[in-house]
């Protein structure tokens, strides 16, 4: 198979006149789904349940955008037990031919990428780039990983003595169980499922209960390509429900997820418990989150960079990224003049409906607004102050207002906790040593920014700053697939660096084959 080198996926530029006609089509053209009902798939056969689960709209959550079913305790482990049956067929399949599968998907939603795109502005709330970064990162996935299993099944080198052939191969390790997240609902989702399968593995897959709706959109992509049926076992429903039964059964052999340290625990320790028929130690592969910092030290390259970089961190997404910058912590030297800064910037930020391209979309859901607020109003109680933002808005959506919070200190609640939200803590430090301590106080580790045109303060960083993945001189989200792979430390997971050269190896083992020359 000759291929070109790995190249992301372009963004679209929505300054031109002609793709933003394109996505107004496509955000018209996918309100055709939202009426319909769609299945749990298993081994290709679509089943209904009694109970439904309703899929709405964060910008407008009086808007249904799809019906879906509510998974059983016995569906679960039919799905289990469906791919275990057909992953003695699939682990045989070339890794060529499964490459094939995914080149193939890729193409498709390169084709549709608006689609998709659009589906998410409803789904999850994202405006337009935020669904088109999404869309394109889930191109890159399929496109990186399928070349990564071709270099993983290629010979690999092992060293050579007298008297034996010798070789050393990667094999597959059985079913695996997919729970991604609702952030990145098609990004995530698609490169966890789809390095799982092109490595030989069957999957079933749960996805969050707030974006089943971008998740129906690959399984039908993945039936258009004629996947083989079993390969991939779609089952939505409530996690409480049926996750613990996916986790626990025998015959998963690996579970990757994605989502809150709480649940990534959780699952950690029932897979960690030896099940009767079990005859493997379930192997985990956790994405958990963090309590990510931007140091800003008083020698800057650009002060208008290290606040603008900030801003773009804090606040994308409505800052509902494991990566979004939920501390910034700043030199007292430059603190008044930077949170003065910080709050002209953030007056520039419209909050509206999704679908009309505002620069902040909905939070996800009632809930996690209500957690939100529950946490600013903590901040206040603990000294902090609110210098922009703090409030909901008054529309039906699940609106809250960018947050800026001054005068936190290092170990208050919102410096310390995962808030998931368009909240953002100023901590003041005396020097950089001082910032440095700061940083590192946190359970979490997976990324962090420091601003600064010291090389000595960088070097540092580099030795010191404890993340999986550390920025100089940018802001700390927007990891790209091959380019920064991407996972953390501590309490942040298992530092599964998704997008990157050893990820496919998380879903493999190794077998060495050794025969007597004759």
């Amino acid at each position: 198979m000759s291929l070109s080198k790995f190249k992301n996926e372009p963004f679209t530029d929505f300054s031109e006149k002609k793709n933003r006609k394109e996505f107004q089509k496509a955000l018209e053209k996918v309100t055709a789904r939202f009426k319909k009902e769609f299945p749990i798939v298993i081994g290709g056969e679509k089943i209904f349940c009694d109970e439904k689960l309703v899929d709405t709209n964060p910008s407008n959550p009086d808007e249904v955008i799809g019906t879906f079913q509510k998974g059983t305790t016995d569906l679960a482990i039919k799905a289990v037990v469906t791919a275990n049956e057909t992953f003695k067929k699939w682990k045989f399949t070339s890794p060529k031919k499964r490459a094939e599968y995914l080149f193939q998907a890729a193409k498709i939603m390169r084709k549709r990428k608006h689609e998709f795109s659009a589906m998410m502005v409803y789904d999850v709330g994202k405006n337009w780039a935020e669904a088109d970064g999404d869309t394109a990162e889930a191109i890159d996935f399929m496109e990186y990983y399928a070349r990564e299993i071709l270099r993983y099944s290629d010979k690999q080198p092992i060293v050579k003595i007298k008297g034996e052939d010798n070789k050393f191969e990667y094999i597959p390790l059985g079913v695996g169980v997919v729970i991604p997240p609702w952030n990145f609902p098609l990004a995530i989702l698609v490169g966890m499922t789809t390095a799982a399968i092109v490595s030989g593995n069957t999957v079933v897959l749960k996805p969050s209960s707030d974006s089943p709706a971008i998740a129906q959109m690959f399984i039908e992509l993945l039936e258009e390509i004629k996947l083989p049926a079993g390969v991939v076992n779609f089952i939505t429903g409530s996690g409480g429900a049926i996750g613990d039964v996916l986790v626990q059964h025998h015959l998963t052999r690996f579970i990757s997820f994605t989502g809150s340290m709480e649940i990534g625990l959780r699952i950690n320790e029932l897979a960690a418990k030896a099940q009767p028929g079990q005859i493997w130690i379930k192997r985990v592969v956790a994405e958990m989150g963090g309590k990510d910092s931007i140091i800003v030290d008083k020698e800057l390259i650009s002060f208008d960079e290290a606040v603008t970089g900030t801003v773009q961190a804090a606040f994308g997404f409505q800052g509902q990224k494991c990566s979004a910058c939920s501390r910034v912590i700043v030199d007292e030297s430059l603190y008044d003049k930077f949170c003065d800064a910080l709050v002209e910037k953030t007056r520039f930020i419209k909050v509206g409906n999704a679908a009309n391209n505002p620069n902040m979309g909905p939070v996800i859901n009632q809930r996690s607004k209500n957690k939100i607020l529950d946490y600013i109003n903590k901040a206040v109680e603990e000294g902090g102050q609110i210098i922009y933002g703090g409030k909901e808005l008054p529309e039906n959506g699940y609106f809250i207002e960018p947050t800026i919070i001054k005068d936190v200190k290092p170990y208050d609640t919102i410096a310390q906790e995962e808030i998931f939200g368009p909240v953002l803590a100023v901590i003041k430090s005396k020097n950089f040593d001082e910032s440095m301590d700061i940083a590192n106080n946190t359970m979490f580790g997976l990324t962090g920014a420091v601003y600064t045109k010291n090389k000595k303060k960088l070097e540092r960083a580099e030795n010191e700053f404890h993340v999986g993945n550390l920025y100089l001189n940018r802001k700390c989200t927007g990891a790209l697939v091959g380019v920064h792979p991407f996972g953390g430390f501590n309490m942040s997971g298992t530092d599964s660096k998704a997008g990157g050269r050893d990820y496919l190896g998380l879903f493999l083992q190794g077998k060495t084959i050794s025969e007597k020359s004759k």
